[in-house]
């Protein structure tokens, strides 16, 4: 018996609404659409990108970035060698087909640069003939921050509580992460080379960038980050982060620090004040010279007459 064309439609209907899966919120990603479970996993649509994202892991940097740039288009202690931060903030990222960072980066015009794997430019800004032959993998990331409590904290406590914040909320093994405390400083090193980062492993590039988001309070997933001391919050403020390649960075000499330019700066001063000084010297001994010679004259011209 062949079922009336109304019930086969409906059944039509409800097939295809299974075979897309229930709806979800992705908990780890709030810049996402089209979210639904697949496999008892929330999957969706990275903001920006026709990518899919894994909600039970952290979403890459570079497709949170694209999703940020996207959005606000509509309206929205001693440093390593050769560490450095990153100095032009976001940008409307190249990804490749698996959400990470493409080694060349345009600014949609004639001018280019290549970036390191936390999409961190790390040589100057050229044309678009620039050549970028790899993406230079960040292997060290150096996060300085300070907490905003005054309360006296131990600091076993307070590294204790951030490795084990930090390792749980974005599911980092915690042999990548190493904290160091003296009040109210705080530094946070997160390592992972290549060989040491399983094809599983979330990257301590993609880490970095959700917790500076926590720390600013601005969370990219649907939980606020809560790191508990003592029965109290820990809150975070003036939030810097470095980066160190595996490789150096090809930075010429426009790209110093503000530190070493104003080293150099005093340097030429003082070369300029000590040229000054010598040549007022000089002219001062010069006029004193020629008074003397005027003064034996006048005392000869006395005794001759």
């Amino acid at each position: 018996m062949a079922l009336p064309r109304g019930a086969f439609l409906l059944l039509a209907l409800v097939a295809a609404v299974s075979c897309q899966g229930d709806p979800c919120v992705c908990e780890k990603n709030k810049r996402t659409v089209d979210c639904n479970q697949v496999d008892n996993i929330c999957k969706c649509k990275s903001y920006g990108s026709n990518i899919t994202v894994d909600c039970t892991t952290l979403t890459s940097k570079c497709l949170l970035m694209k999703a940020e740039v996207v959005g606000s288009k509509t309206g929205r202690s001693k440093k390593p060698e050769n560490a450095y931060v990153d100095n032009d903030g976001i940008y409307d990222p190249e990804c490749d087909n698996k959400g990470n960072f493409k080694a060349k980066q345009c600014n949609g015009t004639s001018t280019c640069w290549c970036v390191n794997s936390a999409g961190v430019r790390r040589t100057e800004k050229s044309d678009k003939n620039i050549t970028c032959n790899e993406v230079v993998r960040t292997s060290w990331i150096m996060i300085e921050t300070k907490h905003t409590e005054n309360t006296a904290l131990g600091t076993e406590p307070v590294v204790r509580a951030i490795k084990d914040a930090i390792s749980e909320r974005y599911h980092l093994n915690s042999k990548h992460i190493h904290v160091m405390y003296e009040k109210p400083s705080i530094v946070i090193e997160l390592k992972q080379n290549i060989s040491e980062k399983s094809p599983t492993d979330v990257d301590i590039a993609d880490v970095a960038y959700y917790f500076e988001k926590d720390a600013k309070e601005d969370p990219l997933t649907t939980e606020k980050l809560g790191v508990m001391v003592a029965g109290q919050p820990l809150q975070f403020k003036d939030t810097i982060i470095y980066y160190v390649d595996e490789k150096a960075p090809e930075f010429k000499m426009k790209r110093l620090t503000a530190g070493v330019i104003a080293v150099i700066v005093v340097v030429i001063l003082a070369v300029v004040a000590g040229i000054l000084v010598l040549v007022f010297t000089r002219r001062k001994r010069g006029k004193y010279e020629k008074a003397e010679v005027k003064e034996m004259n006048e005392m000869h011209r006395e005794l001759n007459s």
